[in-house]
């Protein structure tokens, strides 16, 4: 992510706080070459080491001998990716079979020269290549510096280089869309315009003000309040997507609570398709809160199965149900889950009572014992879990009914 202080101060008036300068601007990071491993850490087929700056191209020449062929590596042309070996050049020691590219600015990702030498996936063959890179005078790059100089250079604006973790960091392919959209200039370009409406609108009040005593004629002040207003409803609007974006690119913090022996468990490994917890018929068998990640139509949710919640003097437990309250009361939605097969308890009331309906779902669970119950019944069916649940004594009525209009 590209530090908002770490740019503010290149951003001027030029560049209309968001775009870039033109692709014939210079670039603004100069006598610096730096170097990084542009590929997840780790083992894997292929690793890649990228370099950018002044100096990227001739380091790259030095350690790259072509497998056919003569001449250095930058002699060939632009973009054109070539075999061969990376070469100490103090001992002669080949390091890795490769295979490499240099790319020359401005049409690069840092609109500097870039050169990508793709060497094996293995962590020993990546660190040698980039400890060599770096001994011949490459600076290992800080996080985010090759994005950093594509900003400050012009090829992305701020949304975009932003955008460019949040396409990095994305967990679900809602969020990766989303980032996608901004990385396109989606965002940029409605800032721009609302920019461009607000410069008007102050143009036309200035020229009043400065040029009042050469009559340019009155000013339609309804036809600009009329524009600020709009303006001012377009900015609302980009602020109500803010909460969306966070909850795309963070996921929807969703907490399983319940008293204990109602599914909660069961409904996390349900959602997951996996067994991740255990389930038991023993009440209290979670006693610590359990945590995953799933996607639901394109919704990263961050599942947190908790303990149930009941008074309990064991002390371990009631840890476990101080968790599960801390889980529910930061939790950006919560699964409530009743146990149908069963009556309404005092533990069920009590979690009626804390809970917030505009960010709560009501799980009726163990339907499956409902219908069997009912279905092997010889006499006239007693009151069911389900029956008392929705349409019990006139408190627990009263408890529901914020929830009239939540699935069930």
């Amino acid at each position: 992510m590209v530090a908002r202080g770490a740019v503010s101060d290149y951003m001027d008036e030029k560049r209309n706080g968001l775009g870039p300068t033109g692709p014939g601007m210079q670039p603004a990071m100069d006598g610096d070459t730096i170097v990084a491993l542009s590929t997840a850490s780790g083992a894997g087929a292929i690793g890649i080491v990228r370099l950018s700056g002044p100096q990227a191209v001739p380091l790259g020449s030095l350690v790259f001998r072509p497998a056919r062929g003569t001449g250095t590596f930058g002699a060939g042309e632009s973009h054109r990716l070539r075999y061969g070996h990376v070469v100490d050049p103090s001992s002669g020691i080949t390091v890795d079979e490769v295979l490499a590219v240099a790319m020359r600015a401005p049409a690069t990702y840092t609109r500097e020269d870039v050169v990508e030498i793709h060497c094996h996936g293995g962590p020993a063959a990546q660190r040698a290549v980039l400890r060599l890179l770096v001994r011949l005078g490459a600076r290992p790059a800080e996080a985010g510096e090759f994005t950093k100089r594509a900003f400050l250079n012009g090829r992305l604006d701020l949304t975009q280089a932003e955008s460019v973790a949040a396409i990095v960091g994305a967990r679900s392919s809602s969020a990766l869309r989303a980032a996608v959209r901004q990385l396109e200039g989606g965002l940029a370009e409605r800032l721009r315009s609302i920019r461009r409406s607000l410069v008007s609108v102050l143009a036309q009040v200035e020229v009043g003000i400065d040029f009042s005593d050469e009559d340019p004629g009155e000013i339609d002040r309804p036809a600009l309040a009329a524009r600020v207003e709009a303006v001012e409803r377009e900015l609302r609007a980009l602020l109500q997507t803010a909460f969306l974006g966070r909850l795309l690119e963070q996921g929807v913090r969703t907490a399983i609570v319940g008293r204990p022996n109602v599914g909660k468990s069961s409904l996390l490994n349900g959602l997951l398709m996996r067994e991740r917890a255990i389930v038991s018929e023993i009440p209290g068998t979670t006693r610590d809160t359990v945590e995953e990640l799933v996607e639901v139509a394109g919704i990263p949710l961050h599942l947190v199965d908790t303990a149930g919640l009941r008074e309990s003097e064991d002390t371990v437990e009631r840890l476990g149900i101080e968790r599960s309250r801390q889980a529910m009361q930061t939790a950006d939605l919560v699964l409530a889950v009743f146990d149908l097969s069963s009556p309404l308890e005092a533990e069920d009331a009590d979690l009626l009572a804390e809970l917030q309906p505009e960010r709560t779902i009501l799980v009726g669970n163990k339907c499956d014992l409902v219908a069997a119950g009912e279905a092997h019944a010889s006499e006239a069916p007693r009151e069911t879990g389900r029956t008392e649940l929705f349409a019990g004594n006139p408190e627990t009525s009263r408890r529901f009914r914020p929830y009239a209009g939540c699935r069930r």
